[in-house]
């Protein structure tokens, strides 16, 4: 039993060779079906339907490098999937690990957003300054950032204040599909938070 088991991965060494060979540009179907090549009968790999990546930071960078790879023209001196991966890194300690204190003010709200957290604090004032700076004067609001002790506070004013508080902090930050396009920015070398 030793020996046959001892003998399994040279079986292998043929697939493996012929996986080295293939083309990088490939969509996930093709590759999909490439691993279920090399799974023996009955273990697939990827079953039907089956299409999330396991955690959303990744699948977020697997779309940007999926449309990266897929594109001819894409510089890829200026590529930075680095820096994508950080944005995600502070868009979750934001959305997961920051404390946020809402005030009402006049048409709307300030949102006093802090944590005991360096690396937290650190992601907070990234995030707050970066949105406040590309959203102000969408949907008629006002959006002011400054920095605060353990954070950030953004205020949020406009004609429709009950929407405003009723978003609060969170649901203001994912207005619009902006943050896709944001995403391919920062990817593409084009940052906005490192003018």
């Amino acid at each position: 039993m030793g020996r046959f088991i001892s003998f399994l991965p040279l079986l292998a060494l043929p697939h493996l060779a012929a996986a080295q060979d293939m083309p990088m540009q490939h969509d996930m179907s093709q590759h999909a079906a490439h691993m279920a090549g090399m799974m023996p009968a009955g273990d697939a790999m990827m079953p039907e339907g089956v299409t999330e990546p396991g955690q959303a930071a990744f699948a977020a960078i697997q779309e940007i490098v999926a449309r990266l790879m897929a594109d001819p023209a894409t510089d890829w001196s200026r590529v930075d999937i680095s820096a994508l991966r950080q944005h995600l890194v502070d868009m979750d300690n934001v959305t997961l690990h920051a404390e946020v204190t809402t005030l009402p003010v006049d048409n709307g709200a300030r949102f006093d957003v802090t944590s005991a957290d360096p690396g937290v604090t650190a992601s907070i004032r990234a995030m707050v300054t970066a949105h406040a700076a590309a959203m102000d004067g969408a949907n008629g609001w006002t959006m002011q950032a400054s920095e605060i002790p353990g954070g950030a506070e953004l205020t949020v004013t406009g004609a429709d204040e009950d929407r405003i508080r009723g978003l609060g902090f969170f649901g203001l930050l994912a207005v619009g599909m902006h943050h896709q396009a944001h995403h391919w920015a920062i990817a593409t070398g084009r940052n906005p938070h490192n003018p």
